[in-house]
């Protein structure tokens, strides 16, 4: 094996207008001219199959033809109902296998309806009026319920609790609320601070109080929860992260690609984020594509995504890869890590030994980031009664766990796809389950 090079990693790769072009937003919001044109491209079907592609349901038909109609906040108010979540759903949901896979226009045409799109371009356009403007609350209650976790599931159960006038009480870990779409998508995907901007819209319903800094340590908590709260809701997503179980896994360079991306939409300069010149990204879903995609915009030269089985069994989709490779990204199959290779000092990593089925391949690596899936820190929740399939909380269809009056959904949930647009539908069929519940 040749010798590998020393480790090349440094901050400002790019100027301060590369970064800003680089992390700009990947699908900007359509001018009113596009998006009147593309409305009328809708077939406005009876029975439509894009609305059964939904998790969350939406009247897409109805939201299409209110666009065309130049009626955004009829359109948006459609989305909202059923999405309160729509924006970021706009932006991050893989519509191409959901909704416009199932556009009549795609089997007709080769071209779906940009249902994504027109979604972004009605609800962008209400959010800076007032949620009272479309959305009015509930006379209060007097129920109280604590929420746990402040990601999409978590956000979603909270503000339909709201609306139904109940006192909710949003608990994250995190100094920001959020979740997922603060911490864990792409930065070309949620630009322009879109996450703290919906999540700060949402709470304008009334009667959601954030804690954050509060973690989930315990059965005790869950405990406590129950006793001080009319029901308790958990949406605390995938809080562990896999190892690969390979020597060499704890050299220095070598990071989970959810800390790596968490770090990249936190960082107030980018040109301070320190990138190897040669990146490694091993794993083969949407969290390997945008830590990959990502280590290109930042400037690193060379960056090999690595997946052990054949492109069909990726999770990410076709879309997703292909948005990899226009970026730069050489993505490999079919090779399976060995061992992570450790510079001539034997404290940080160099490269990464890969097995195939004709022989062995080694890339040279100044870091390497893994994306190998996440999995439910269980720990806190041994204790609670909660039964687990699967290394997740295992509930009906509302979210209702085997406890009294302790509901979970998102990630967490056996049985999930880990989308954002299925985490909103679990916390607002869950909303739904403890109003009637307490009503």
């Amino acid at each position: 094996m040749a010798e590998l090079p020393e480790p090349d990693i440094r901050a400002g790769r790019r100027t301060a207008a590369q970064y800003a072009e680089a992390f700009a937003d990947a699908a900007p919001r359509l001018t009113r001219t596009q998006a009147l044109v593309e409305a009328e491209r809708c077939l406005y079907c009876f029975d439509a199959p894009c609305i059964t592609a939904c998790p969350t349901g939406i009247d897409v038909p109805s939201f299409i033809r209110r666009i065309a109609d130049d009626n955004l906040r009829g359109a948006a108010r459609t989305i909202l109902q059923a999405n309160p979540l729509g924006g970021t759903c706009a932006r991050a949901c893989p519509t191409e296998e959901l909704c416009e896979e199932a556009c009549v226009r795609t089997a007709q045409q080769g071209k779906p309806v940009e249902i994504g799109r027109l979604q972004r371009y009605a609800v962008d356009a209400v959010m800076d009026r007032p949620v009272t403007a479309l959305f009015t609350r509930a006379a209060p209650t007097g129920r109280r319920v604590a929420v746990v976790g402040a990601g999409p599931a978590g956000l979603s159960c909270a503000f339909e609790l709201a609306r139904r006038g109940h006192d909710v009480l949003l608990h994250d870990a995190r100094p920001a609320a959020g979740g997922l779409n603060e911490y864990g998508l792409a930065a070309y995907k949620m630009a322009g601070g879109h996450a703290q901007a919906e999540l700060q819209w949402l709470l304008q319903i009334g009667g959601i109080t954030l804690q954050l800094g509060w973690r989930l340590d315990s059965a005790a908590q869950v405990d406590a929860l129950l006793e001080g709260f009319d029901a308790v809701y958990l949406a605390v997503g995938l809080g562990a992260t896999g190892r690969l179980g390979l020597p060499g896994e704890d050299l220095a360079g070598v990071r989970d690609a959810v800390d790596f991306i968490a770090e990249l939409r936190q960082a107030p300069d980018l040109a301070a984020l320190p990138i190897g010149r040669r990146v490694v990204v091993i794993g083969g879903g949407m969290t390997a594509v945008d830590a990959a995609v990502q280590s290109r915009l930042l400037g690193a030269e060379e960056v090999h995504m690595v997946y052990r089985r054949g492109p069909e069994a990726m999770s990410a989709s076709f879309e997703e890869r292909d948005w990899a490779q226009t970026h730069g990204v050489r993505l490999h199959f079919g090779l399976a890590p060995a061992e992570l290779l450790a510079d001539a000092g034997g404290s940080h990593v160099a490269g990464v030994r890969f097995t195939r089925a004709d022989g062995e391949v080694t890339l040279p690596a100044d870091m390497v980031f893994k994306a190998i899936g996440q999995k439910l820190d269980a720990g806190p929740l041994a204790g609670t009664g909660l039964a687990l399939h699967g290394g997740r909380v295992l509930v009906d269809d509302d979210g209702r766990t085997g406890v009294p009056r302790l509901y979970a959904g998102g990630d967490c949930r056996a049985g999930g796809r880990d989308l954002t647009v299925e985490a909103v539908e679990d916390g607002k069929r869950a909303a739904a389950a403890i109003h009637a519940e307490l009503g």
